[in-house]
């Protein structure tokens, strides 16, 4: 309950900053304040150390997972900041009201993480998502943020009145909102036994909607690619694995509602996801929308977990969302920098500045799961849960997952090669020296956590 009430609170006190000084120096070193008490908050209610009591009759349920998550979506968002802070202020003047809104994210993922009923889900979906719909179209003089600001809004508002049908259908079927199967809630008529599946699959496809899952994810591409970067790296990091986690929260007990379906429905989904992602990123000659079909092709793998249901999975999907968040915002905070996002604009950046040429060649590696980073471990995991899942359809789905993982080490390696084995002259926004100490501290991390994945996982249990 900290995470919600007091992200809240401080995204209010971070609009009223902006009216109190104009100084964005101030207003930057509020709102990392204001993270770092928003993470701190969090940590006491996971120890039990102090926690704000509130009756909310068991529409949250704040357990040890869903804190954790919000410990890594608060963390990540407070290096986001920390790194890429002063380039908000390149989008627009409203600052203060930049930062207000991603608290106010927050206060939806911290929902996400521990809703127990359908319209508990439908708020945290929609708090997440409406500042987003703001922070896309920021840059109000660029038609591309225009544009996608204004598709992200009408097809995020068309997934959401499917999601409700859903809920409507489950709570007519049920009688009840809780996310928990309740099969003996109106079973006597016969009609209603259609109705609980039918419900779900509409929910299913609205969530598929909103973490870009295949053949929902259309709007991806072009809301990345047009809204600003600085936003984009925060919506396809932190904003991304929330969903996941409430599609995960949702799905691991009421999947048995859909029977032999299930199966079929989610294999269907997970090949055409990572498909789409993986081979159309392979044709992209922007670096920034090759990411953006990436993150699906990363939507298809953190999709196993949902598949698995056991505890490699839970484990396997904390460790992926921080091993893809921390690369996810390092290679757009490099990618922020460069005036050309081409591939092309990545030539020769090796010689002109090797500390982001190295600090990005970890970034990606970690993306496409090479050992020694964080990213091998997390898609370890997940194919790990795979195998111990069992079932008829295993063995070649976890081939399908590692071929595909091949071809994403290609268009990973493109932007390798243009910054260490091709000539040209490569411009760059001003780089700062603690943006440089930034960088390799955020690398540095994620080696780590390639050679001791404990450490994540260590904090779920002690």
């Amino acid at each position: 309950m900290n995470a919600i009430i007091f992200s809240a609170l401080l995204g209010v006190v971070m609009m009223f900053s902006g009216i109190i000084t104009k100084d964005k120096g101030i207003i930057r070193l509020v709102a990392v304040l204001s993270l770092s008490v928003l993470l701190l908050a969090n940590i006491f209610e996971t120890y039990e150390v102090w926690t704000i009591q509130v009756n909310v009759r068991e529409m949250l349920v704040f357990q040890r997972f869903g804190l954790f998550f919000n410990f890594i979506a608060i963390a990540s968002t407070l290096i986001f900041v920390l790194l890429n802070g002063k380039d908000f202020e390149r989008v627009g003047i409203h600052v203060a009201e930049y930062y207000a809104l991603i608290l106010f994210v927050l206060c939806g993922v911290a929902i996400l993480s521990s809703y127990n009923t359908l319209l508990m889900l439908f708020l945290g979906i929609e708090i997440m998502t409406i500042p987003l719909y703001v922070l896309t179209g920021a840059s109000k003089k660029n038609l591309k943020s225009n544009e996608a600001a204004l598709k992200y809004f009408l097809m995020g508002s068309f997934s959401t009145g499917i999601m409700l049908m859903g809920i409507a259908l489950i709570y007519g079927a049920t009688g009840t909102f809780n996310i928990v199967s309740n099969n003996t809630a109106l079973s006597f008529h016969q009609e209603l036994k259609i109705i609980e599946p039918l419900g779900l699959l509409l929910v299913f496809v609205a969530m598929a909607f909103k973490v870009s899952a295949a053949p929902f994810h259309f709007w991806t591409p072009d809301v990345y690619d047009g809204a600003p970067c600085v936003f984009t790296s925060f919506m396809a990091s932190v904003v991304k694995a929330a969903g996941f986690i409430a599609f995960i929260r949702l799905f691991e007990s009421r999947y048995i509602d859909l029977r032999y379906s299930w199966n079929i429905i989610l294999i269907l989904v997970i090949i055409s996801t990572l498909l789409v992602g993986n081979i159309t990123a392979v044709f992209q000659q922007s670096v920034k929308r090759m990411l953006a079909y990436s993150s699906i092709a990363q939507a298809g793998f953190m999709l196993f977990a949902l598949y698995s249901h056991n505890d490699l999975s839970e484990e396997g999907i904390l460790l992926y969302a921080v091993a893809y968040s921390l690369a996810t915002i390092g290679t757009f905070a490099v990618l922020i920098k460069m005036k050309d996002v081409a591939f092309e604009g990545y030539n020769g950046l090796a010689k002109t500045q090797p500390v982001l040429a190295a600090t990005n060649t970890i970034f990606l590696l970690s993306l496409a799961g090479v050992p020694l980073t964080a990213g091998f471990f997390a898609k370890y995991y997940m194919l790990a849960s795979v195998v111990k899942a069992g079932g008829q359809s295993v063995a070649w789905l976890v081939i399908v997952a590692v071929l595909f993982a091949a071809v994403s080490v290609y268009y990973y390696f493109r932007v390798i090669q243009a910054m260490y084995f091709k000539e040209g002259n490569v411009e760059t926004q001003p780089i700062t020296r603690s943006f440089k100490f930034g960088l390799i501290a955020l690398a540095a991390l994620i080696i780590l956590l390639g050679i001791y994945p404990t450490i994540v996982l260590n904090w779920l249990y002690f």
